[in-house]
């Protein structure tokens, strides 16, 4: 995998001597690193759709220990987790956000505070599925900021940031930009799963 954003790689030499993606390489992304615990394929669409969509909320209690598993390192770093916010009119419509929920399972494994609301999306950007990841960026670039109540608690601490999926990097890179600007010392990313990189086959 890519030392940098956690994409598969097809083989270990991919990434050349350093593990770092071509995507990587060419836009660094705002974030420290990045780890997931799946590979967004089949068998993590079971596990991760029906938490998304289906209120299937007990499923972050299987997929909550296996992202410790895979994120001990930037877990160790940490001294906060923060959930990737919705849209207050996406929240209003599924009633929950499920990263929301992952950081919590997570918070009470790895004994680390969790801060639910620190992120708010400040406007509705268009659904990503389609879009390239220079489109991603931009369509998301300054979606996100800190919750003002919230600063006090982000300023000085190593942040790490929990999503379910993660495709081109741009949310993250977004979140991590405004916990940054926040004060944030550090901004790690702990995914539930990264979708491969089609360059990488």
């Amino acid at each position: 995998m890519c030392a940098r954003c956690g994409v598969p790689f097809a083989s270990a030499d991919q990434g050349g001597p350093a593990a770092i993606c071509p995507g990587c390489q060419e836009c660094p992304p705002v974030f420290r690193a990045a780890r997931a615990a799946l590979r967004y394929d089949e068998q993590a669409r079971r596990l991760i759709l029906p938490l998304k969509h289906a209120d299937r909320v007990e499923l972050a209690a299987i997929l909550a220990p296996m992202m410790v598993r895979a994120g001990a390192v930037l877990l160790e770093k940490a001294d906060l987790l923060v959930p990737v916010p919705l849209h207050r009119r996406r929240l209003f419509h599924r009633k929950y956000n499920q990263a929301a929920i992952l950081a919590l399972a997570i918070g009470r494994l790895a004994k680390l505070p969790v801060q639910p609301d620190a992120l708010i999306r400040t406007r509705r950007t268009a659904p990503l599925e389609e879009k390239s990841p220079e489109e991603r960026a931009t369509e998301v670039a300054g979606s996100i900021a800190v919750r003002a109540s919230r600063r006090e608690a982000i300023a000085g601490r190593s942040v790490l940031l929990i999503d379910d999926v993660m495709t081109s990097g741009a949310t993250g890179s977004a979140c991590a930009a405004a916990l940054l600007a926040a004060g944030a010392t550090a901004v790690d990313v702990l995914l539930a799963a990264r979708v491969p990189d089609p360059r990488l086959r």
